[in-house]
């Protein structure tokens, strides 16, 4: 199974933004961001928040890496 840090790279990566302007897009330092994706730094309440204000559609499965489609409850393609 994925970690968060995991979920959040492939996020970034369905998107197709570099790192910087991902981290741009969401609100955070570029080596937040960093860190996060190469699993040094987890992610707390407030990065996720930002998460769950741009992408609350993945939300659910950022943080567990599950999805629920009928609940609007989904995964990056």
């Amino acid at each position: 199974m994925s970690t968060v840090c995991e979920r959040i790279q492939l996020l970034r990566e369905s998107t197709g933004m570099g790192r910087t302007l991902f981290a741009r897009h969401i609100g955070i330092k570029m080596r937040t961001l960093i860190g996060i994706e190469y699993d040094e730094r987890k992610p707390g309440a407030d990065i996720l928040a930002a998460f769950a204000e741009k992408y609350p559609q993945h939300i659910y499965w950022l943080l567990t890496g599950k999805t629920d489609p009928k609940s609007g409850h989904t995964k990056p393609k």
